[in-house]
Parts: structure tokens; sequence; C-alpha cells
């Protein structure tokens, strides 16, 4: 495998908040039921009835700060063999016991009694090594697991050798009698990832134990022939405190195209490091137990015919080992298993690369699947059953969980040698740009049930193009960091020596190239393509069914479609090249288009450094604070150009209060904003307005709900200070309160994507934003009064360029009415955004949108703004 040094993290970009409350949101799972219809996105998000958001997921992220700066800071673990034998084991130091970690009333392991399991597994033999993988959001180990046979340090360079050549040379490992006779086939179990899903963890742990002692033949046979990773927990901090998110609020099965938190960036690099050929990633609860493969639409991206060959043929197995349990639902209330692919016609499929699994695939997995055990033990349930009944139900599910993972040991002891040589076709197809080959009954034989409507392919282009976008051959903070990330996700990535011409453009030295033929050229697609428009597809998607690195992360991507890269002046880097820069005389010009760059603000704000905005938006330092904007630039790895501009208005710290989910909570504080997370029942209890400048609300703040006291003392701070409102909530406070005269039109709440926007160039909140956005149950302003400026609009057209958003049944709702739209409007002391910049911290291009909004308003005096069109 080639390496690829570990991208560091960007710095923390905040201070502590001087408040803060303390533990994670509570973000609720689906809660399972003995129906057999399609689990659907608004089951799995929460209770409520379909179509409806859960009351739980509007309540604000209440996330500690201290979970953003470990997030932002940890950093990534890696997990190369680096010659080491097999096995490699260590004492594991205590940590302190908790009596209030939830998984004790579920008669399941706490989280403080794996590290002496652990030790205790290590000292049954030679056949089980521990590693810390990295830290969690709330400072927890993550503990890698390893059980194989015994390895010298030569045995495991030539197992290293040999997953090297599988990536970085196929054509020459598919023909290997070496690789085919003795490479050890990657297993990777993943278990918790949801920490209010327990029992993958003590099914694990179970397994291991067996593994470790076990005499027989066919134990002996299948460790000498495989490597079998268990990632214990991944998500301890929600293992204790009984929450499907981790101490930040974040859902980890759902952050992989961005890896904005520590879990996610260490099974990343797990899946790197270990390249495993079949994964499984355990959660709940789905009854009967639901395995993957799933349902249309399918991911364009990756070899869907390898991987729905053996995914779905493990499936079978595990599916005939979970039933072999005897488990009935008149005795035992479990109803026999379920396999989407075979049993469902939508509503649970593979299409978003944000997915355990999925993402798996794109690093060489071949067989790949959420497994969803049956009895549900979290949320209403933990809480109302009594604990026999919740052990009975655990004890279930461990046994589901166990059965599911030997299964999956059987299936990659009979088939190891298809499933290495498929994993190396993987990459061999990558490399040598062949095509895709289309699911059919003739390319996977043996799969029932295959239509056109599994048929999802792409046309790779032969190459991306990522300008250096700045002068000189720098690069724009937004292409910095979105080298780093492709970087990060093993992906490989050339600089350009010299200028060059590449599918009839020229472009300058300094700019990055993304050769297409390389292994992993799907998850490099994936990240960097536009995507489709899939809303004639399916009627209901799992989950978001858009993204683009190239359209929402603010740096210039230009696909090429065909052409020959020899001539290009390319060398390969292991890290985008540093950006910091300050002119050596003279006022100096902070651009404010990326979170970094706000970051630096923010920072040279509270330090007491005279700041003045631009006409143009970016901010102008005074030559006298040069020596502040060096560490700035250092730290935040952002340049400051020279400028004769001196501003028109003064930029001042800004301190936010914020009623928001985790993405946009987190991503405040990334940019950091100094942020109290507010909700309507703090602010009936009493809240200091003084503390802060602007509200920002987006959730779980509504103008009825307050008390009077509370509502006299909102509409004073609005009155002289600011709002900031995301979405149908953030506009229904503004229209309760009287700030700005606009009517706002909710789209269909199932919608999602990414959408063509205007930006109006005389706006200090959009103006060089952009020109693509990102939506998530949009919403549209009309009816505009007096005084309302359009800083944005819905493109022309159907703005949607890639996601799923279908009118209603009336005709309501759909992209169509919103074409043309108003997305963005502001007033005095009031800034609304019907799109999701923030989303999941994700849109990183979009995000300075918010910021601009955030600093603006506070100062913006009544009756200055005009009316504009956008």
């Amino acid at each position: 495998m080639r390496r690829t040094r570990p991208v560091p993290p960007s710095p923390v970009l905040l201070t502590v908040l001087a408040v803060t409350t303390a533990g994670s949101l509570l973000l609720t799972p689906h809660t399972a039921t003995a129906d057999r219809k399609p689990v659907t996105r608004e089951e799995a998000e929460g209770p409520g009835a379909p179509g409806e958001r859960s009351a739980v997921d509007r309540r604000a992220a209440t996330a500690p700060a201290a979970a953003a700066v470990r997030a932002l800071a940890a950093p990534v673990t890696d997990l190369g063999d680096k010659g080491r034998g097999y096995p490699r084991e260590q004492t594991l130091s205590p940590d302190p016991v908790n009596p209030a970690d939830k998984s004790i009333k579920l008669g399941l392991t706490p989280y403080h009694a794996i590290a002496p399991k652990l030790n205790a597994l290590q000292r049954l033999g030679d056949r089980v090594s521990v590693e810390v993988a990295g830290r969690s959001a709330g400072g927890h180990r993550l503990y890698l697991v390893t059980v194989t046979a015994p390895e010298s340090a030569a045995q495991t360079r030539a197992q290293e050798g040999m997953r090297e050549l599988i990536e970085n040379a196929p054509s020459v490992a598919a023909k290997s009698r070496t690789v085919k006779r003795t490479y050890k086939a990657p297993v990777f179990v993943n278990n918790n990832i949801h920490g209010n899903e327990w029992e993958g963890t003590d099914a694990s742990l179970k397994i291991v134990e067996r593994l470790a002692t076990a005499t027989d033949a066919r134990t002996r046979e299948l460790l000498a022939h495989s490597r079998l990773y268990f990632n214990i927990t991944a998500n301890p901090d929600g293992r204790i405190a009984g929450t499907r998110a981790n101490a930040g609020g974040f859902d980890l099965n759902r952050d992989f195209v961005t890896s904005s938190q520590p879990e996610g960036r260490a099974m990343r690099q797990i899946e790197i490091d270990k390249q495993p050929t079949v994964m499984l990633d355990l959660h709940g609860y789905v009854n009967g137990t639901l395995i993957e493969p799933t349902t249309p639409p399918h991911g364009e991206n990756y070899e869907y015919d390898l991987f729905l060959k053996n995914t779905y043929a493990n499936a079978l197995g595990m599916e005939a080992a979970v039933n072999g349990l005897g488990y009935t639902p008149a005795k035992d209330g479990v109803e026999p298993a379920q396999i989407p692919f075979r049993d469902q016609q939508e509503g649970w499929d593979d299409w978003p690369p944000i997915f355990t699994p999925q993402y798996a695939a794109f690093h060489g997995t071949v067989a790949a699947h959420t497994v969803e055990i049956p009895m549900t033990v979290n949320n209403r349930a933990y809480d109302t059953l009594s604990v026999a009944e919740l052990r009975r139900r655990s004890a279930i599910n461990v046994a589901v969980a166990g059965a599911a993972i030997t299964a999956t040991f059987d299936y990659v002891q009979d088939h190891r040698t298809s499933l290495v040589a498929d994993q190396i076709e993987v990459f061999r197809r990558g490399a040598t740009g062949a095509a895709q080959v289309p699911v059919s009954a003739k390319s996977v034989p043996g799969v029932p049930g295959i239509g056109p409507e599994d048929v999802y392919t792409t046309t790779f282009p032969r190459a991306y193009v990522i300008p250096a976008g700045a002068p000189g051959g720098r690069s724009t903070p937004a292409a910095a960091r979105l080298v780093d990330h492709l970087l990060a996700n093993d992906i490989r990535v050339g600089r350009a020596s010299h200028a060059f011409r590449l599918g009839g453009r020229t472009y300058e030295k300094g700019s990055y190239v993304v050769d297409m033929r390389q292994p992993k050229r799907g998850l490099a697609n994936v990240l960097l393509a536009d995507g489709r428009d899939i809303s004639d597809k399916v009627s209901v998607m799992y989950d978001i069914s858009g993204w683009s690195l190239g359209r929402l992360w603010g740096a210039t991507v230009r696909p090429v479609g065909s052409g020959s890269l020899s001539g290009v002046p390319l060398r390969a880097v292991t890290a985008a090249t540093r950006v910091g820069y300050v002119a050596p005389h003279g006022r100096l010009r902070l651009r404010l288009d990326d979170p970094r760059e706000i970051a630096a603000l923010n920072s040279l704000l509270r330090k007491g450094v005279s700041v003045r905005r631009a006409a143009d938006g970016s901010a102008i330092v005074p030559a006298s604070a040069r020596k502040e904007a060096l560490a700035a630039a250092r730290t935040y790895d952002v340049a400051f150009d020279s400028t004769k501009a001196t501003g028109v208005s003064v930029l001042r710290r800004t301190r936010v209060a914020a009623a928001v989910p985790p993405g946009e909570l987190f991503a405040l504080r990334e940019m950091n904003f100094e942020v109290t997370p507010v909700s309507t029942a703090l602010l009936n209890a009493g809240f200091d307005w003084a503390g802060v400048e602007v509200l920002f609300v987006s959730q779980d703040v509504e103008y009825k709900g307050l008390n009077p006291a509370a509502r006299k003392a909102l509409d004073a701070f609005l009155g002289s200070r600011g709002l900031v409102g995301r979405g149908a909530t953030g506009a229904a406070l503004n229209s309760a309160a009287g700030l700005l005269a606009a009517k706002p039109v909710e789209g269909n709440g199932d919608a999602n994507g990414v959408v063509r926007v205007v930006n109006s160039g005389r706006s200090p909140v959009t103006g060089g934003a952009p020109d693509h956005g990102f939506v998530y149950a949009p919403v549209w302003f009309t009816d505009l009064g007096p005084g309302v400026r359009v800083d944005q609009s819905y493109g022309s057209g159907n703005p949607l360029v890639s996601g799923h958003w279908r009118p209603f049944p009336d005709g309501s709702g759909g992209p169509g009415a919103a074409a043309g739209q108003a997305s963005v409007v502001s007033g005095p002391h009031a800034v609304l955004f019907g799109t999701e910049p923030l989303f999941r911290d994700h849109p990183k291009g979009e995000f300075a949108q918010v910021a601009r909004a955030l600093l603006s308003v506070p100062t913006t005096p009544i009756g200055t703004s005009s009316k504009e069109s956008g």
C-alpha cells in the first residue's frame, strides 16, 4: 500500500468558552419495530410519524467547547505495521470506574472495564494484540484489537509488502502466486459507532476471547490466513452517555466525507493502513435483523459488481447464522433476518459515502455491511423497560451480533482467495482506467432480482485540476485544505512545478492535479465530482443525496475529460504547500472567504487589534499589527496581502448566542467565534444578553415558547443587536419578532443536495461567495418588504445539481418553485438563510457567509439597507 504522511490537524481555531453546558447533544437513533417496512431517514433520526422530524432532533446542541478543541487538534494515529511483528502486546492503564456508564444497566461491558478486559485477553496467548487507534472527542481511548497467528518481524514485512503491491501494482499482484498462497486477508469489525447501540462491542470481546484460546483446526487455519481487526468501540463517549452521538454531538456514521471528528479519522486510518477485504459495522435496532446489501440507488463510483457479488453472498451466510440461533417472534419477539436488496424496494440505500460500509468500499473492501441487530434497548425502551427485560434483549443482541461476525469469518475463510483477487481487481480498474462493469445476472451470477434500477455507473474524467488560485502560484486556504483532505483519504495528488496546458486550459505553476488513473479513483471522484440529480430514481432516500467538495469547499476544481498527463510537470506531494504569508510593508488585507480566514480575524479581534471592513468584505489590518498578523498567518495558514484600502466600517469582536444543531455549533467554533449555546428553556430561565452581540437560531428557540420576561429580554436584544436565522425555525423567530418583512416558504422537507445560487455582488454577506450552496429541507423568501435586501437567490430553471429534491404531490415545494427565489435575505439587525451553509460542518466554502452575517448584523444601523435584486 502506498504510504502517505498523515496530514497534521488544523490548528485549534478557538478559545474555550467562558460559558458552556456540560455533556453532549442527545441525538436519537431510529426505534426498531417488528414491521417490515423500509427503514427511512425519519425513522432513523428519531421517533415520530414518517415525514415528521422528531422534536428531540430540534433541540439545540450543547456540546462542550472542549470536545471541539479535541476534535480539531487530535492527531491521526499511524496504524501501519512498520515492520513490527505480531503479537503487539501492551499493558493498558485502567480508566476510573464510572458507575453512571449506561452499559451497566444492560448487563454489558462498561467502558472502564474494557482496558482490563483487553489486558486479560492479551495474556491468554500469542494471538491478540492491542493498539490505541486514537482518542474520541471526549478524550477516551479508541482500541484496535488484532487477532492473527503470530508473525515474526520478517513475516510482517512480507505481509506489508504484499498489501502495498495489491494497491500500488495490482496487475502484478493479480499474477503473484505468493499473494495468492500466503497473503492474510484483512477483515474489519467495527462496533458501537452509534453509542447507544451497544452490543457489537460485547459480541466482539467474546469472539476475541474464543479465538485467543481455540485449538480446533478451523480456527488455526483462519488465523493463519487472515488478520481480524476489531474496533472495540468506535464511540466510547456515546457508549458511556447512552447517546447516538459522540461528545461533540456528531453522528459518526454521517461524517466520513467530512471527517470532522477524531473517531471518524481513526476509522479512516484503519481502512487505509489495514486495507480490509471485508468489514462489518454493527448497529441496532431493526427487528428482524437487517443485513446489507442495500436497496437502490447504489453508489455510482465504486465497482458495484464486485461489491454486490461478495456482500450478497456473505449476507446469506449471516442470515442463516442469525436465523439458526432459534429465536422466534412468538417465543422471543425476534423476527427473521432481512436483506434489503432482496426484501425491500427502497429507503435503505448505499448512495452517499457517509456510512462506514460505503466509505470502506472505496478503500478496496469488497464485502461491507451495516448489520442492524434486532431488539430495541435504547431511548424510551432504556428508560421504561425493566432491567430484566433489557438484559434479556441485550443478551439476544449479543448472540445475533456474534452470529453475524462468526458467519463472516466463515465466509472469509472459504473465499479468501477470491476476496483478495476482487480487491486487487478494484485497484486494477482504477489504476488502468478500466471501465466499470454494470451489474446484471451475467456479471453477478447468483444474486437474484437484479434489474435496471440497480445499474449505476459513472464516467470518470481523466484528471481533476485544482488551480493554485493565489498570486505567484500560492494556494488559497480552500485549495490547500482540499488537497490535504484528499491526501488524508489516500488520494494521490501531484503539484505542477511549471505552468502547463491540459484539457484546453492553461494552468499556473503550483496548481494541483489529481490523476484519475489511480487505485482509489472511486473515492477521488466521489469527493470531487458534482454528483447526480437522482430525484427521479426513488421516492425516498435514507440520508443525504448530494455532496461535492469541488462545489462546496470553496476551491476551484476543474475536471479534464480526456488527454495525456505525460507532459504535465508534476511531482507527488504528501501535503499541500503552506499558504501563510504576510506582506512586508504597509496595511494588510485578509480575505474573509474561508473558515481559516475568519478564524484568523477573530483571533486578531480578541487581541484588540483594530480591524476595518473593506467595501469588498475583506478585513483591513493596520501595519502596526504586523506582528499579530504574522502569528495568525502561522497558526491559521492564511495570507495577508498588502493594500492601500482603509476600510469602510469597524469590525468588532462578536460573541454569539446559538441555538443550532451540532454541526453548526462545531463550525462556529472552528471559525473561532465565542459561542454560548442557548435554547428556549435557557432563555426562559433568565439569560444575560449583555455577554453576546448576536443571536444565531436554526432550532429550539420558538417565540411562542418564551415566557413574558424572556420575550421582553429577547425583543430588547434584537432591537439593538441582531439575529441570524437559518431555515424554518430561524425564519419563524424573525417573523414573530417583527424584524424583516419576508415570507418564508418551506420546500419539501426531505429534499437535500447541491444547488446553484446567484449571489449579489454588493452584499456584505454573500459578495464573492461560491455559486453553489447546500440545502436540506430548503426554504426561500417571498413578499419582501421595504429595506429587505436579496443577498442570494436560487438559480433559474432547476437549481438542483446533485441530490434528491421532489415537489409535493400538489406540485409545490420542488426545485422549480424555488428557482429564482431569494435564498438569503437581510436588513437592519437580521440575516435569514434558506440554505444550510454549515451543514454537519461540511460545506466549507459556504461558512464565510454565516460568519460575515454574524460580524455585520450587530453593527448595521437601522435604515441603511436597501432592497436589491440578487
